[in-house]
């Protein structure tokens, strides 16, 4: 069970890789989101932990519901145009997406995880989330699928994190959905100033602003 959740995670990751528009990817990281929910909440009933019940409700409310809907309430205020506008085309980018993946099991292979609990799997698909977000960083032309590819890393982050500790202390998890939730908030506001000066949020035209 727990193979096939974390196989739909990588899964999602890489749907949001070939995404060519916003609705796209923001269901991609909802799909994402939900599948962390699942893994959380089935760690949280194999430990016996109460707390991380609370921490698997927190990614549902935050991640799965109130995050998409405020990303889509942001791309509408601003008018955003639903093509994401990619530097490199998606055929290329899921290649690039599969070559990460592999080079995750190799990096969880050399660490040596052999002494989690966790199975050897979800240390590699929490390395591919991490390292695919960055990628989704770096190969869209809007500030807006950025904001969407900090959130995806800081998914594989946290799978990463509770996959090491089988499952982090309570407080730092609270802390770390409050910092996620408020970062969200304060990139939507930025976004939307950058949109209200530059009329885009096209980050390849901000090079025009030198000098």
């Amino acid at each position: 069970m727990q193979i096939m959740i974390l196989f739909g995670m990588l899964a999602s990751t890489y749907l949001m890789v070939i995404a060519r528009r916003m609705p796209a990817l923001i269901r991609g990281f909802r799909y994402q989101s939900a599948f962390l929910f699942l893994l959380t909440a089935m760690l949280a009933f194999r430990e016996g932990h109460k707390d991380l019940y609370i921490v698997a409700g927190l990614i549902l409310i935050l991640k799965v519901l109130m995050i998409p809907h405020l990303l889509i309430m942001v791309a509408k205020r601003i008018n955003l145009d639903e093509n994401l506008g990619l530097f490199i085309n998606s055929q290329l980018s899921l290649i690039i997406a599969l070559v990460l993946t592999y080079c995750s099991w190799l990096l969880s292979v050399k660490l040596d995880f052999s002494y989690v609990h966790s199975l050897p799997a979800a240390i590699t698909v929490a390395f591919s989330v991490v390292f695919i977000g960055a990628y989704l960083m770096i190969s869209r032309v809007t500030a807006f699928t950025q904001v969407v590819g900090l959130l995806v890393m800081e998914n594989g982050i946290f799978l990463l994190a509770s996959s090491i500790s089988d499952g982090m202390p309570f407080f730092v998890e609270i802390a770390i959905f409050f910092d996620v939730f408020v970062s969200v908030v304060i990139m939507g506001l930025f976004v939307y100033r950058i949109n209200n000066l530059f009329t885009h949020i096209d980050v390849s035209k901000l090079s025009r602003l030198r000098g």
